[in-house]
């Protein structure tokens, strides 16, 4: 499956985006958080780093805020089990490598050329029109 850039995109200083969503304030601060420092930070992550522009900003603001952008596709959701959930600004289709031993959560890339009917048996008939990869284990030392 080859990786493919996203038709969305947004300036964070904009007053909307490509899909028209009205970018207020907070938005923008959510969004510039997400974009400066791409290590898939969970809502609290967000809350503590966007507080430094926006002093008065509430985690039920930040909550809403991402709730948004991930809507209209701006950001993804990332969700391990039994973990909060994250969010990545990196929209061309790649998969997720958490260390369990960091904690450090990686964007995987597909390898060119690669098609996931190549490696998945996948139904006869089924056309892939999202994937969510999300694998876990620990980087070797090595």
């Amino acid at each position: 499956m080859q990786a493919k850039p996203s038709s969305k995109s947004v300036n964070p200083g904009s007053a909307e985006d490509a899909s028209g969503l009205r970018m207020t304030r907070q938005r923008q601060g959510v969004y510039r958080v997400l974009l400066a420092e791409r290590d898939h930070p969970t809502a609290n992550d967000v809350f503590m780093r966007v507080k430094d522009k926006l002093p008065h900003i509430s985690l039920a603001t930040v909550y809403n805020c991402l709730e948004v952008l991930v809507e209209h596709r701006l950001v993804r959701q990332v969700n391990f089990e039994r973990e909060p959930s994250r969010y990545c600004p990196n929209l061309e289709e790649h998969g997720h490598f958490h260390d369990q031993h960091t904690g450090v959560i990686h964007d995987v890339k597909f390898k060119p050329g690669v098609q996931l009917g190549d490696v998945l048996d996948l139904p006869s008939g089924a056309v892939i029109e999202d994937v969510e990869i999300n694998l876990r284990g620990q980087l070797s030392l090595a």
